[in-house]
């Protein structure tokens, strides 16, 4: 697999549509680290890793009704084309109703964190 991230998007994504319930991916530090931002900004419900040696990550998704929170996610760098971005010039996702995640040299962030500490860093992907 080229691109992890992407990868794992996609699955959400896919289950979105399927409405279903969980989804389960494979274990990155980077991974785990975006699905806690998904968390912490209220897209998804619970996040767990299970297992020892070979690891999975668990995500509990949200749904109204039958419409998922998740409305949309794009990847933004790519393994073939690298976007960084400075503290500055970090987009506001849907007029700041998204969130724009960022890896920065203290570890992946939303883009509000990384504005309010001011550091710039790769523009990982945006969730809406």
């Amino acid at each position: 697999m080229t691109d992890p991230i992407s990868d794992m998007l996609t699955r959400i994504r896919n289950a979105n549509r399927a409405l279903l319930p969980t989804v389960e991916l494979p274990h990155s530090k980077v991974k785990e680290s975006i699905a806690h931002i998904l968390k912490k900004e209220g897209y998804v419900s619970e996040v767990g890793v299970e297992g020892k040696v070979k690891k999975t990550i668990k995500m509990k998704l949200k749904y109204d009704g039958r419409k998922s929170v998740i409305e949309g996610l794009r990847r933004v760098s790519t393994p073939g084309l690298r976007r960084y971005t400075g503290s500055t010039e970090i987009p506001r996702v849907r007029g700041g109703l998204g969130v724009a995640i960022v890896s920065t040299s203290e570890g992946v962030m939303s883009g509000n964190d990384a504005r309010k500490k001011n550091i710039g860093g790769e523009l990982l992907c945006y969730i809406w």
